[in-house]
């Protein structure tokens, strides 16, 4: 598994913890280091998608509502809506990942710690904030 891989399920886990706790990222995120210190992924890397992740969750949040269609953020499993925050963020703000692969990586987060649909969910909702985002572009 690569490294980047790595560093993106301890970003989703500490994301995770974030729908629990209502603390300072940083310390959240050191707390799960902490707590599994048998993670070697990139830390610096998973912390800057955390941090990235948390700072434009309002319009991450407004991008997956508009794209989600028959389900409501509050009612998705907070896993499914931390890989799809993680994911979105990539999409919209890390110009060195492609997007595609940004949404592989989020399908198969999805799809080793969610429930059975989650992969599919992902994809959807993904797929259509992706291609909504290259007719916007190809429009411009």
């Amino acid at each position: 598994m690569g490294s980047r891989r790595k560093a993106r399920e301890l970003a989703v886990q500490v994301l995770f913890c974030l729908e629990f706790l209502r603390e300072d990222v940083p310390a959240v995120f050191d707390l799960v280091c902490e707590n599994f210190p048998g993670k070697k992924a990139p830390r610096a890397f998973a912390r800057d998608l955390v941090l990235g992740t948390c700072e434009k969750k309002t319009e991450i949040d407004g991008m997956i509502r508009r794209s989600s269609r028959n389900w409501r953020l509050e009612r998705m499993s907070r896993l499914d809506r931390s890989i799809l925050r993680l994911a979105v963020f990539e999409i919209l703000y890390r110009e060195d990942i492609p997007p595609k692969v940004s949404i592989d990586e989020a399908v198969e987060l999805g799809k080793r710690f969610g429930n059975v649909e989650s992969g599919k969910f992902i994809n959807g909702v993904l797929d259509d904030i992706y291609n909504t985002l290259r007719r916007k572009t190809s429009t411009q």
